[in-house]
């Protein structure tokens, strides 16, 4: 048996994918469960970069509150208990708000065959027209 605990906030994330102050706890061995699964910890105005994953991605957010945006539509507001579906090869980011630190499980099924694209970092322009829905 093994044990994890997604208490502990985890590694600081690569600067290349994420913005602000966000650490990364991995919970679960991808090759033996062919899932990969961690705790995101995003302080304040911290985010991802732009990115897809061919496998879509699952966030159960577990502690305050975040945005998330698919390229082409409005940000949208995301809170503690919400689970957000994010199908296949969609374009899109996720992150706290400007006031509030955001917590999420992150799961990504099939992980043997996924491939996560990282693309640009969300502008300040972009991330701040959730400031006025927060």
């Amino acid at each position: 048996m093994k044990k994890s605990s997604f208490i502990e906030k985890g590694n600081k994330a690569p600067v290349d994918y994420f913005v602000g102050e966000v650490n990364v706890n991995l919970l679960l061995d991808k090759e033996e469960y062919n899932t990969i699964m961690g705790i995101v910890s995003f302080d304040p105005g911290a985010r991802t970069n732009w990115h897809t994953h061919t496998n879509g991605q699952i966030l159960i957010v577990i502690e305050g509150v975040g945005y998330y945006q698919e390229k082409g539509k409005p940000i949208e507001i995301i809170k503690s208990g919400e689970v957000i579906q994010i199908p296949v090869n969609v374009e899109h980011w996720h992150g706290a708000s400007h006031k509030n630190a955001m917590r999420h499980f992150a799961i990504i099924p099939d992980s043997a065959t996924d491939k996560t694209e990282w693309l640009i970092p969300v502008t300040e322009d972009e991330y701040n027209i959730g400031n006025t829905t927060e």
